[in-house]
Formats: structure tokens, C-alpha cells, sequence
């Protein structure tokens, strides 16, 4: 794949702007990376829907009702894995309120399957369910993960372990692009051809080195770095061509139009889609 200095400026432009807004979410404090999941979770969620139309014909039969009410159950579980001590709400809390939204989002999807049994088939709710696994419920450890209570000194990690997950997703991403397309030869399979064994090896070789000698500035434990990073970006190459597949079983180019270069925002957040969940299971099972 020859590199296209056009298409990497217009990459790189916008990679800076979409950088600065994230990073702003991310580090400001606890409500503005709980806005900017949110506004991605519902963008994941528009987008997928219009995936789902046209690799299932019958999907467009899917009402409003249940589309919408399951695209708040994600929300609703978003909201109840937060953490009670750092998402205060007057006399509640977002995880008591996230559990009561919950409950009412869910009834009323079933009310909605009630209403419209006639129009939606089996398939069509087994899509749906995997819209939350596949979308909310990453979002939703997300948000577990910026709960965690700090087991570290001189650091949060509830800040800095999101960070390191994205930071990690971001540096395999980059150079694994231009290492593939400055070098890269050999197709690494067939559902995103322009992926190469070489760019891939790359990008996770400098993700883990970069990251983990970077985050040295924030004392956290080397072989934690080393771990994350290697995880995030390994599971994220994953995350990449699963939704490669569903972009193809669509034939579609682009999930949407977010980001000049980039695509929408399964495109852009596919891979942490996929690396987010077992960045969580590592934590939760080796972290105190």
C-alpha cells in the first residue's frame, strides 16, 4: 500500500482536532468523560443501526420504540456503573438512578416487543442484544474503569488507566498505518486488505514501547504498562476487523462521516470497542 501524503495530512489534521476534544473529556473531570462516552455511545448506536439495515433487510421493520429504548438501556447501564463516590447526584447518586432508569428502559423495550411482536422477528432482537454487548456494554466498563478507587500513589488511576487504554489504541492505530504502508507486504487477511503483517507487528511493538516508557512519568508500575498496552493494542487490531467484516457484509466504505479520513464513529472507536472490556477484566482481576 503506497503512502498518500493527501490522505495522511487530511488524517493527521483532523486526528489533532478529535485529540484535543477527547483529551479535554477524558482529563477535565468525571462529567466530561461521562458527556463524551455518552455522546459516543449514541453515536456508535445511529451508526450501527444503519449497518444492521442493510446487512439485514428486515432490520428496517425494527420501530423506533425498540431502537431507541434499547439505545437507553446502554445509556441507563452506563449510568449504573458508575461509581456512587465520584458521580454524586444532590442526595443520589448516578449508579442508584442509572439502576431505577434502567429497570424503565428495559420494561419498556418489553412493552415495545409486546406492541410490535408482528413487525420484528427473532433475529432482529438477537441484533439488538448484540448492539448492547457489542456497543453499551464497553462504554459501560469504560465508565467502571473511571471509578476505579486509586491504589497507587501520586497518580488516579481512574484517569490514567482510560488513558492508557486509548493512548495505546492511538500509537498501535498510527504507526501501524504508516509502517504498513510504507513497508508493509504481506496482506494480513483478507476482510481489511490493506492491514499487513508488517504494519500490524509495527504498531504494536512501538504501542507497547511507547506507552510503557511514557507512562513511566506518572510512576506507574512498568509491567503494568507493559501489559495494558500490549493488550489494548493486540485486542484492538480485533476490535479493527470486526468491524471491518460488518462494514463489508454492508458494502459500505465508512460507517459514517465523523471525521474527514476517519470515517464515524464505530470507525474511529471500533477498536477500543472490542479492547475496553478485556482492559477491564485485567484490571478488576490483577488490580487492587
Amino acid at each position: 500500500m503506497a503512502f498518500n501524503l493527501s490522505v495522511f495530512k487530511t488524517r493527521a489534521i483532523s486526528a489533532v482536532i478529535f485529540a484535543a476534544i477527547m483529551i479535554s473529556g477524558l482529563v477535565y473531570n468525571q462529567w466530561t468523560f461521562l458527556a463524551l462516552f455518552t455522546v459516543i455511545n449514541f453515536g456508535c448506536w445511529w451508526e450501527f443501526h444503519r449497518l444492521m439495515e442493510k446487512i439485514d433487510p428486515t432490520y428496517k421493520n425494527v420501530p423506533n420504540l425498540l431502537r431507541y429504548s434499547m439505545m437507553l438501556i446502554g445509556f441507563a447501564y452506563m449510568l449504573y456503573m458508575s461509581n456512587p463516590l465520584i458521580f454524586p447526584f444532590g442526595k443520589w447518586n448516578l449508579h442508584d438512578l442509572g439502576g431505577y432508569f434502567l429497570i424503565a428502559m428495559a420494561a419498556l423495550f418489553l412493552l415495545g416487543v409486546v406492541l410490535f411482536y408482528k413487525k420484528v422477528n427473532i433475529n432482529n432482537l438477537l441484533t439488538l442484544l448484540a448492539g448492547f454487548l457489542y456497543i453499551s456494554l464497553s462504554w459501560g466498563l469504560m465508565i467502571k474503569l473511571r471509578g476505579r478507587l486509586n491504589p497507587y500513589e501520586q497518580v488516579d488511576a481512574g484517569v490514567l488507566i482510560p488513558v492508557i487504554l486509548i493512548a495505546s489504541i492511538w500509537v498501535n492505530d498510527t504507526m501501524a498505518y504508516i509502517a504498513g504502508s510504507l513497508f508493509g507486504r504481506r496482506p494480513l487477511t483478507s476482510i481489511s486488505p490493506k492491514k499487513t503483517w508488517e504494519g500490524t507487528i509495527t504498531g504494536v511493538i512501538l504501542s507497547v514501547l511507547v506507552v510503557s516508557y511514557g507512562g513511566q512519568y506518572f510512576h506507574l508500575p512498568f509491567r503494568l504498562l507493559i501489559l495494558i498496552s500490549f493488550l489494548a493494542s493486540v485486542m484492538g487490531t480485533f476490535g479493527d476487523l470486526f468491524e471491518s467484516k460488518l462494514k463489508r457484509m454492508a458494502g459500505v466504505k465508512d460507517s459514517g462521516s465523523m471525521m474527514p479520513g476517519h470515517g464515524g464513529f464505530l470507525d474511529r472507536f471500533d477498536s477500543l470497542l472490542i479492547a475496553t472490556p478485556y482492559v477491564w477484566l485485567f484490571v478488576d482481576m490483577f488490580i487492587a
